[in-house]
């Protein structure tokens, strides 16, 4: 189990080729309480940077982009009816979709946890 940091605020949870995907917990600071998530179709292929999805909060919308390329393998359904997740466990029950990761060589150039912590700060 790897974890991997984007600049756009999401975080990819890597096992094997899977990878889970969320927003951090800056993120969720940032937007405020989130009222509303749209999830990508399971099966829909998108690349790196792409955007895949949008969080809605009361303060304000924000995409959530494709951390690297893949295919989305599943979505957190109870994301979905209950958004508030996001904002109460972002690194666990608020996850927002799972991917088959298409190029793993597009992992390397993301952040880990202290150089995240490093940057979320500056």
């Amino acid at each position: 189990m790897t974890i991997k940091y984007t600049e756009d605020h999401e975080w990819l949870n890597i096992e094997g080729d899977t990878a889970t995907v969320g927003i951090t917990v800056h993120a969720q600071d940032a937007l405020g309480d989130v009222v509303f998530v749209e999830l990508p179709a399971i099966g829909t292929v998108f690349a790196q940077k792409e955007t895949a999805g949008v969080v809605e909060s009361v303060k304000a919308a924000a995409d959530v982009y494709m951390p690297v390329s893949g295919e989305v393998v599943q979505v957190n359904e109870a994301l979905r009816d209950d958004p508030s997740l996001a904002n109460s466990d972002p690194l666990g029950a608020g996850w927002f979709f799972k991917i088959k990761v298409s190029d793993p060589s597009q992992l390397d150039a993301l952040m880990d946890e202290t150089s995240y912590t490093t940057f979320s700060a500056a």
